[in-house]
């Protein structure tokens, strides 16, 4: 008997509806196509199912790509074989489950040689920012995340996530490729990861996943940028641009870090490059320009481990080898035994006290160059005799203590060919040939290495344009990241109508100059986009007179909220609080900028709700007299690493007659993972505060990492501690002038309560 087949014609299959949209994805064939009609698609929850064929895979896709939104709350998850998704765009919602896009439906429903392409996901993020999700979740094997745009995750959790749970996951040789990362603000606690492959119980297992030909951009989400968790992964030409933190090989073995770029600046000491632990690495051919992070966050960190580290902890860097990298004005780039800490083996528990040296790893064929006069390229917090330095070179004197005969001193000249990119004016040809060197066969941009082998990552000649960054090569070819630059209009008022009116309807980014007079507030103003308020004419400060009731804020902070208060003069009745954030849902950060103005009798100064977090917090050259409270930045109790605001700067100020505490700026919890806190307390004039404060403590600092307290006046303050100050963390005050006022305390190793 002969048995014939007719191939079914592929269709294009429109939908206009989710209801539409559900019975095509439930009769879709290899080949298919649905299309979703242009147009906002809101609270839908997709579920994208069927078996395409390699030839002939089932594609939902946008109409036109980027003009359909998928808004409120929705998400996406995919289950099956051979499966695309095209030019959707993600927006103006948040998820209602774990996940905006997810490569499994349920366990019996597992996405394997899937793609999403094409798409955008920007500020899809929680209403809370400690409810935790992730963007893009990988299960199954052989999926793809490919040319899409992501950005301005604030909530917790890695953006996108790879699942190692079950045989279904591992060896998975997923794709992350060719996507634009866009910023991912500072989160103010752990959880803040862009990529994290696998979780510390399944760190063992093989992944081999890619991670390549991506662009970082200010990814400042925590110090891991990308948190290795699993085996055999590959990074590999990825670019990361001014983001604050570090490919980080947090657990797992045996990963190839090969071709990457990280560029830094002189804005910030955050920046970070590779931070290198546990067993077997190669980190080759990687170019680090200007990162001038320290310790976790340095160029190159490569940890001390736990004896017997406990799985979610720190084990010992064996076998890596470390070869044929350039470092361009980085300061002290190599910094070894990184996070040892037997000094605190009183305070911490003995899983947690770092004390096994890298052995057997090889650092060699690199090149350090500075255009300044940097002479400690190396910095050891333990000793180095478990690694072997091969022909490495340096164009400064080598001052540190780190003195070895493959590391050597020679006068060579760097040609600048762009911002960023320096590469030698002739090859090093004198290059270590190690086990396995054959196998590192070209440089940063592709050319051969077996033809003319030479020191550092670049091997010369190079190809016309290289070290130029075009960001239209990452991403959805039909988004623009570029956004019109908005011209700051100016509104002037006369009467408290105006003000309130001018507030609320304005675009952001409006300055509304407030003409000489008094302005009465009855009730709490809401400020939830970019608004300076500022008075018209400097020298005769307009004046804010507060009426609200008691225990409410004259302006509340919502999410993207940014005020720019100065030249004003603001009053309350010593029973409502000047500024304080939204009591829920702060989904993002806000910032607060307060210049040559005078805040009066307010209970309290500045007040935070739990989960709420600001960027930047910075008071200049303001008059603060006659308040209860001064600033309460300390609604995160719970320990876990958070925190309420990231970089706090009071400078030229004068405070008077504050009955409590200037300052209560808290981070509790054993963590690592972020900046921790900025304090500068800088030429401040500090008098008749403090009578009132319970703790004794006229500002208190407890768990914030970086602390500056220089050249203030301490007055008639009546307390037994101005502050207790973090000594490991090098906090010391700095030539300020006390009289009557109690004293600084240096505590070396405060204790804190485990995270883990």
């Amino acid at each position: 008997m002969i048995l014939s087949f007719t191939k079914t014609e592929a269709k294009s299959i429109p939908v206009n509806n989710e209801n539409e949209l559900k019975i095509a994805i439930k009769e879709a064939l290899p080949g298919d196509e649905i299309i979703l009609a242009n147009g906002v698609w809101k609270n839908v929850q997709i579920k994208f199912y069927g078996k395409g064929t390699k030839e002939a895979p089932i594609v939902l896709r946008a109409e036109t790509s980027g003009k359909v939104s998928i808004e409120g709350i929705s998400d996406l998850k995919i289950g099956g074989t051979y499966l695309i998704v095209k030019g959707l765009y993600f927006k103006n919602g948040y998820t209602p489950s774990k996940t905006v896009i997810d490569f499994h439906i349920d366990s019996a429903s597992i996405a394997n040689h899937c793609k999403v392409t094409q798409c955008v996901i920007e500020d899809f993020t929680q209403l809370n920012r400690v409810r935790d999700d992730h963007w893009i979740e990988f299960w199954g094997r052989h999926n793809e995340l490919s040319n899409c745009y992501i950005t301005g995750k604030s909530n917790q959790g890695p953006t996108i996530m790879v699942i190692l749970e079950g045989n279904e996951q591992i060896n998975n040789y997923h794709q992350i490729i060719n996507n634009h990362f866009g910023p991912r603000p500072r989160k103010g606690g752990p959880h803040g990861e862009t990529i994290q492959l696998g979780d510390s119980g399944t760190s063992m297992a093989p992944c081999f996943t890619t991670v390549a030909n991506n662009f970082f951009e200010r990814c400042d989400g925590e110090v891991e940028i990308i948190s290795n968790k699993s085996n055999n992964n590959i990074y590999r030409n990825n670019i990361f641009y001014k983001s604050e933190g570090s490919l980080v090989l947090r657990h797992g073995n045996y990963c190839t870090i090969d071709g990457n770029i990280f560029i830094g600046d002189n804005s910030s000491e955050f920046m970070g490059g590779i931070r290198v632990i546990n067993t077997g690495h190669w980190i080759t051919n990687n170019y680090f320009y200007k990162i001038k992070g320290n310790e976790f966050r340095s160029a190159l960190a490569v940890m001390n481990g736990i004896p017997k580290s406990p799985q979610n902890r720190y084990n010992q860097v064996t076998d890596a080898v470390i070869a044929y990298n350039t470092f361009v004005d980085c300061i002290t780039p190599w910094q070894f035994s990184v996070g040892a800490n037997m000094d605190k083996k009183d305070v911490l528990p003995i899983q947690e006290i770092r004390s096994a040296k890298p052995v057997r790893t090889i650092v060699a064929n690199n090149l350090i160059y500075s255009t300044g006069n940097d002479d400690f390229p190396i910095k050891a917090y333990d000793k180095v005799d478990g690694i072997l330095f091969k022909n490495n070179v340096s164009n400064n004197p080598n001052n540190s203590e780190i003195k070895n005969k493959g590391i050597t001193t020679e006068d060579f000249i760097m040609t600048k060919v762009s911002d960023w990119l320096y590469v030698p004016a002739s090859n090093k040809n004198e290059v270590y040939a190690g086990f396995d060197f054959e196998t590192i066969q070209n440089d940063l941009f592709g050319s051969e290495r077996n033809k003319e082998n030479a020191i550092g990552s670049v091997v010369l000649p190079i190809k016309d344009n290289q070290g130029l960054i075009n960001e239209k090569e990452f991403g959805p070819d039909w988004f623009s990241v570029k956004k019109p630059e908005s011209i700051s209009k100016v509104v002037q008022v006369s009467s408290t109508k105006e003000l309130i009116s001018a507030i609320a309807n304005q675009d952001s980014g409006v300055i509304i100059e407030l003409k000489k007079g008094v302005y009465q507030l009855e009730r709490s103003v809401i400020i939830d986009k970019r608004i300076s308020l500022r008075s018209k004419d400097a020298a005769n400060k307009a004046t804010i007179v507060f009426k609200g009731q008691k225990n409410t804020a004259a302006f509340i902070m919502h999410p993207k909220g940014n005020l720019n208060l100065s030249t004003i003069i603001l009053k309350g009745d010593k029973s409502q609080t000047a500024f304080s954030t939204k009591e829920r849902d702060m989904s993002s950060a806000y910032n607060l900028k307060i210049e040559d103005t005078e805040i009066i009798d307010f209970n309290y100064v500045l007040k935070v709700y739990k989960d709420a977090f600001a960027d930047t917090i910075s008071i200049d050259k303001t008059i603060i007299k006659n308040c209860r409270n001064g600033l309460n930045l300390a609604a995160e109790t719970e320990d876990l690493g958070e925190y309420n605001a990231e970089f706090v700067t009071i400078t030229n100020s004068n405070f008077d007659g504050i009955e409590n505490g200037i300052l209560d700026y808290y981070r509790g919890g054993y963590d690592e993972s972020t900046i921790g806190g900025n304090l500068t307390f800088h030429n401040n004039t500090i008098s008749n505060s403090g009578k009132s404060e319970p703790s004794g403590i006229l500002i208190k600092t407890s768990g914030i990492v970086n602390v500056r307290i220089s050249n203030n006046t301490f007055t008639n303050n009546a307390v037994k501690v101005i502050a207790v100050l973090w000594g490991e963390k090098n906090q010391k005050p700095i030539d300020n002038t006390i009289t009557n006022s109690g004293e600084f305390k240096i505590e070396q190793n405060p204790k804190q309560k485990m995270m883990y």
